[in-house]
């Protein structure tokens, strides 16, 4: 023990210590360097603002700055197509050279989307449900029925459209809602010598519907056609109608 603590008070021993405590500091003092050479620290760059401008445009800036990309696409109907709306990092983001930059385009195509079950809904529940799914109610009418702003058909394009079938996102969806009026009855109108015009400013009137148009004899001009016929029509035995019935009638030339 005497012989070690000797040691440890002569020349050789604390040459050693300084040889030893200088290569860990050598060591330490590369491997500060090398890591600092290998990550480049210090060395990057503020990601620049993308958004709203054109995909070609984008991926220019990009590459010139030597920054990578990748695409992704959304469809959002009021923005215009081929255009940057969202980006990852965010502007002025501080990053390294070569790190990729996450880009969202707005899409021109917009994707499909299956019709939801909508009917016998309220018109408050149906609006909710066609928007959860990227739609928007269009306009609205009313039919006779006993349900009252119940939607009884839904209309694409003026053609009915179902369940399961699908349409393009962002479609404008047009709702037949119920009246709540449909046990209703009103006086049947005397159409017989009015235009098919007159009578469906008539019959709207009345809340009724235009039935069968059938056309009798020669017609040379349609527009002045009178009705001779009409079914059903006022007699003794049969005086009202439900609301929303339907009215057919015949036209013809003759005077």
């Amino acid at each position: 023990m005497s012989n070690f603590i000797a040691y440890l008070k002569t020349e050789s021993f604390r040459k050693t210590l300084l040889a030893m405590v200088g290569t860990i500091f050598g060591i330490l003092l590369i491997a500060f360097f090398f890591l600092r050479f290998y990550t480049k620290h210090g060395e990057g760059m503020n990601v620049p603002s993308l958004k709203g401008k054109s995909i070609e445009e984008a991926t220019s800036i990009l590459e010139n700055l030597g920054l990578r990309y990748e695409l992704d696409s959304v469809y959002i109907m009021d923005k215009p197509p081929g255009f940057v709306i969202e980006q990852n990092p965010d502007p002025e983001t501080f990053v390294k050279d070569n790190r990729t930059i996450y880009l969202t385009v707005n899409t021109s195509k917009a994707p499909n989307v299956n019709f939801p079950e909508i009917e016998f809904k309220t018109l408050r529940e149906a609006k909710a449900i066609i928007e959860g799914y990227g739609l928007k109610l269009g306009d609205t009418s009313y039919r006779a029925d006993v349900s009252r702003d119940v939607v009884l058909e839904a209309l694409f394009g003026g053609s009915k459209i179902r369940f399961g079938e699908s349409i393009p996102r962002g479609s404008r969806i047009d709702f037949v809602l119920g009246d709540g009026r449909g046990n209703e009855e009103i006086a049947i109108p005397d159409l017989i010598g009015l235009t098919k015009d007159e009578a469906l400013f008539s019959l709207k009137g009345s809340m009724l519907n235009l039935g069968s148009v059938v056309f009798e004899g020669p017609i040379t001009d349609s527009t002045t056609a009178i009705i001779v016929r009409q079914s059903p029509f006022m007699v003794d035995s049969l005086s009202k109608v439900k609301i929303g019935t339907p009215i057919h009638i015949v036209l013809s030339n003759k005077q």
